[in-house]
């Protein structure tokens, strides 16, 4: 017997050695570093998400839309194109930049641009799904685009058969609009921008979200018929600015 009881406490472990102060001290240093570290980890994000919130809700001043549409037809390029675009029309970054070549028809009686989802770009919302009148800078664009054509793609820098990299776009367009303007905008301000500017207008609430795709939450509205093509561009011409004066007519 004494020998299996000595075989089993042989096999116990001894006790670990206790820790030296030294060891305590170093891993109480781990534990502050690894908490401020945290800390500073999230104020970084807390300050990240507040600039980006921030800066998305950002409405672009009349005045600044003029500033920059007129720098963009002195640049002409693919990449002016799109901002300009999208400065008299209000559309979603992401359905510009993924547009087929086709969809801007022009050869209409009222020019327009037909959103609508592709294979390498699907829409938003049901309601994104629409036809935009082209007036001001946004219908120079779409010439500047269409004479211009390389490609079955409006913007073929952002977009091929298998994705639109709206994302790409959004990081060089407003890096090019804080080096160039104000701080505080991004290309998602135009649409904010073409909601004021309609409200200055006093156009009616319903015109709007057709214009902007956005949704309304009136009760019926979707047993309503929208508005024609005619009373849409009728709406969007009052938006087309004066270049001298820097005023919605």
């Amino acid at each position: 017997i004494s020998v299996h009881v000595s075989a089993y406490m042989g096999n116990i472990r001894s006790p670990p050695a206790p820790l030296s102060p030294s060891h305590h001290v170093l891993t109480r240093c781990n534990r502050i570093i690894v908490v401020v570290s945290m800390k500073v980890w999230v104020e970084n994000m807390v300050d990240h998400f507040s600039t980006y919130i921030y800066q998305k809700r950002v409405s672009i001043p009349v005045e600044t839309v003029r500033h920059i549409q007129i720098s963009c037809m002195e640049h002409d390029d693919d990449m002016r194109w799109l901002i300009a675009l999208i400065s008299d029309a209000g559309m979603r970054l992401a359905a510009v930049a993924g547009l087929h070549i086709n969809d801007l028809q022009l050869d209409e009686e009222i020019p327009y641009v037909d959103i609508n989802s592709h294979p390498w770009r699907s829409l938003k919302t049901r309601g994104s799904q629409r036809k935009v009148p082209l007036a001001g800078a946004s219908l120079w664009a779409a010439q500047r685009i269409k004479s211009n054509a390389s490609s079955c793609f409006a913007f073929p820098r952002y977009t091929d058969n298998t994705r639109c990299n709206a994302n790409s776009a959004s990081n060089a367009l407003n890096k090019w609009l804080h080096a160039n303007f104000r701080k505080d905008i991004v290309i998602h301000g135009f649409r904010h921008a073409m909601r004021d500017r309609l409200r200055a207008v006093s156009c009616p609430s319903e015109m709007i979200d057709q214009i902007g795709g956005w949704s309304s939450a009136k009760i019926g509205e979707g047993y309503v018929e929208g508005y024609s093509d005619l009373q849409t561009a009728q709406w969007m011409k009052r938006l087309q600015l004066n270049q001298n004066q820097g005023r919605t007519l």
